[in-house]
């Protein structure tokens, strides 16, 4: 069992940047991939990034791209995800997730946090 806290949203103008942490508690927070996903109201929750175990090969949706930086760290039982040129568009609750699979499928994760409100304004 991993049980996971997401910190760091909030309000932010477009064009700033925001760091949203996922502290992970339970055993071997290495053996799991890591990955952020968001959900805005009435859509659907969606892919952002995923990290490997080993935190290489970090993947991105096509619209996170470069502005985006997801980064783990294994000692400190944490997964980050940087988040700069904040579009209003990028409103929406962030989750963390864990799983065996680093994979942009939202079925396939094990566990989620509860989210943390993320708000662009204009």
């Amino acid at each position: 069992q991993v049980q996971l806290v997401e910190s760091g949203g909030g309000l932010v103008q477009a064009g700033g940047s925001l760091r949203l942490s996922c502290a992970a508690s339970g055993r071997a927070f290495s053996s799991y991939a890591m990955g952020w996903f968001r959900q805005a109201p009435g859509k659907e929750r969606e892919f952002v990034a995923r990290l490997r175990r080993s935190g290489g090969d970090p993947y991105y949706a096509d619209s996170m791209k470069g502005r985006f930086t997801i980064s783990r760290d294994n000692a400190k039982n944490t997964v980050y995800l940087q988040m700069n040129a904040l579009k209003p568009e990028d409103t929406a609750v962030y989750y963390c997730a864990a799983g065996p699979y680093s994979t942009t499928l939202v079925a396939l994760w094990s566990y989620w946090g509860q989210g943390t409100q993320v708000t662009v304004s204009s």
